[in-house]
């Protein structure tokens, strides 16, 4: 299947099948268990074509959580705002993905004579994957989680996406492919999840160039996947995501566009100098070509 007909495949089954269900936000959502489907990146790059999604956002974020920063400085001066909600009053965002993706916690032993007991160190696992696909490309083990317990069972916004893995499969010729599967245990289908889609497929390029290794098939599991809707009452109305997305179903999708990356970035470390950049100077390493979506739909944020 092409043109992301997967994700309408899923607006549909949620829209059909999903069960009303109260959360922390208090509005309503149509909610479904244990979605599951494949996109193959072979076939153009996953970017919603029935609706305009902000390509630069996409970039701009993916770029901070593999920063490892938890302040939003570098998404505010790009002009994405949609971590400001959850920043706190000095701009951090303590949950943030790419925190614990560069920095999660560990306890180690104190080396000898430094002192009784353990020590809180941390570990770099977007470093350490890089470097292990390259080391053992047949490793199972290439598994990158943001869900650290400590944070998470306390934090306002837990991670959402919050455990992804790598896998090297062989084609039709026998020939080596990247492949990158998500796991996430709450899925915001008409806001969320195109971006989830389009960041993973971007992380799955990078990774791709890092290793050398082309990329091949994303798998995305939704634990909880659901569309924000009014109450049964009508209230909330503005909350409603069901009319946007129905217009999306009568869009006929178009052919995903192609993405091109920089020659220059070939590792990790080549996309550091890119977060001093201005926006034109990062948005010319990621080019995307022949994407012309449908106009945007707006969907408010149930915070």
């Amino acid at each position: 299947m092409s043109r992301v007909k997967q994700y309408l495949d899923l607006v549909r089954s949620v829209l059909q099948k999903g069960t009303r269900k109260p959360n922390r936000t208090g509005v309503d959502t149509l909610s479904t268990f244990n979605e599951n489907y494949e996109i193959d990146l072979r076939e153009g790059f996953p970017l919603l074509t029935t609706k305009e999604i902000s390509w630069k956002n996409i970039v701009v974020e993916n770029l901070w959580f593999l920063s490892g920063e938890t302040h939003i400085g570098l998404l505010k001066k790009h002009g994405c705002k949609f971590w400001d909600p959850w920043a706190d009053e000095s701009g951090r965002v303590p949950s943030a993905y790419g925190n614990f993706w560069r920095h999660f916690p560990v306890h180690e032993s104190a080396p000898d004579g430094a002192g009784p007991g353990v020590r809180v160190a941390f570990n770099d696992q977007i470093r350490w994957v890089a470097d292990e696909i390259k080391r053992n490309p047949m490793s199972r083990r290439l598994v990158v989680t943001a869900w650290a317990p400590g944070n998470a069972q306390t934090s306002q916004l837990p991670p959402c996406h919050l455990l992804f893995m790598f896998n090297v499969q062989q084609d039709e010729r026998g020939e080596p492919m990247l492949c990158l599967h998500l796991t996430q245990r709450s899925a915001d289908v008409a806001l969320g999840v195109p971006y989830n889609i389009a960041g993973y497929a971007f992380l799955l390029e990078l990774f791709s160039r890092f290793t050398g290794i082309r990329p091949g098939i994303f798998g995305h599991t939704m634990i909880d996947a659901h569309v924000y809707t009014r109450k049964a009452d009508g209230s909330m109305a503005e909350y409603d995501h069901v009319p946007g997305l129905q217009a999306q179903l009568e869009r006929a999708p178009r052919k995903l566009p192609r993405l091109t990356i920089d020659p220059a970035i070939r590792s990790l470390d080549d996309l550091r100098p890119l977060l001093d950049a201005d926006t034109p100077a990062v948005m010319k390493h990621f080019t995307l070509s022949g994407y012309e979506p449908h106009p945007a739909i707006p969907f408010k944020v149930a915070v």
